[in-house]
């Protein structure tokens, strides 16, 4: 087994919605799930990220058998009216357990961290260290967009699990220090968006309009590919593999051909992009900020 392997963690956003700004094929058949995770068991990689907000990624995931691989699942964002927070987590938590078909998850989170900080938030994260004790959830923590977030959670509700994007234009884990700190407290690492949601995978022409206005970012990115003799796929890879404090690298796959190309290139771990080709623009580094065309 290659021991990269090993540092990802397949997405499964695509087995419950058509996701991501590179997508061409829409949601993911259910036989291409099936050979999907077994290709993915095959070689090794035993994570599984999904949420309760990818529509029917987690019925499917029951479906197709992820017993042995540890899932990482997300909670909503709590509802404004919440009678009560440690209620509405236990059922969530049960209610996805029921549909993945799975006796506990190995990670929780919150998909809006910001609700920790809410008026539920204390109640809120003793009911997730609740599910602990319970052993219905091994390790507890958030999904956040910005590390910056990190700085009014972590001090007040300590973490076993953090999710944060980080790819060669977003570096902001990084640069802000939060790499470093998240592993002196012992915290689980896993990153996402390596790609940038597909927009580093794209060829210039197939790249959306609404983002010509990095076009000097695009143009360096080019050049630096063509100057190293670097595939994108690799490249991203690469730069994620390279920093050890990450544990665990989600790749969004939609085929099993891309995972197959997603194996082949995560070999290197000594991709050192140049800074120019960063950026800290929250309307490029955010998709949730992208204009949709």
């Amino acid at each position: 087994m290659n021991a990269p392997y090993r540092r990802l963690a397949l997405g499964t956003a695509q087995l419950g919605v058509a996701y991501g700004v590179a997508n061409q094929t829409g949601q993911v058949a259910l036989s291409e799930a099936i050979r999907i995770v077994d290709l993915a068991r095959e070689a090794g990689v035993d994570t599984l990220d999904t949420a309760i907000s990818y529509g029917d990624s987690e019925s499917r995931l029951g479906a197709v058998g992820v017993g042995g691989l540890r899932v990482v699942s997300k909670l909503p964002a709590a509802p404004n009216l919440l009678p009560s927070a440690h209620g509405w987590a236990h059922s969530a938590v049960e209610e996805s357990l029921l549909r993945l078909r799975v006796p506990a998850l190995y990670g929780l989170l919150l998909h809006r961290a910001g609700d920790l900080l809410g008026p539920h938030g204390e109640e809120l994260y003793k009911a997730m260290q609740s599910l602990k004790e319970h052993r219905l959830v091994t390790k507890i923590g958030v999904s956040v967009y910005d590390p910056d977030e990190l700085t009014s959670l972590v001090a007040r509700f300590p973490m076993d699990l953090v999710q944060v994007p980080f790819n060669i234009v977003d570096r902001r884990l990084a640069t802000s220090g939060w790499l470093s700190r998240l592993k002196e407290r012992g915290v689980e690492i896993h990153v996402r968006s390596v790609f940038l949601q597909g927009l580093l995978l794209m060829p210039g022409s197939k790249r959306p309009s609404s983002f010509r206005r990095w076009q000097p970012l695009w143009h360096a990115w080019d050049g630096w590919l063509a100057e190293t003799g670097a595939s994108p796929l690799r490249a991203c890879l690469g730069f994620a593999l390279s920093h050890s404090g990450v544990d665990r690298i989600v790749v969004g796959i939609d085929t099993v051909e891309q995972l197959s190309q997603v194996l082949a290139a995560a070999v290197s771990s000594d991709v050192k992009p140049p800074s120019e080709l960063s950026s800290e623009d929250p309307d490029l580094v955010n998709p949730s900020r992208w204009r949709r065309e």
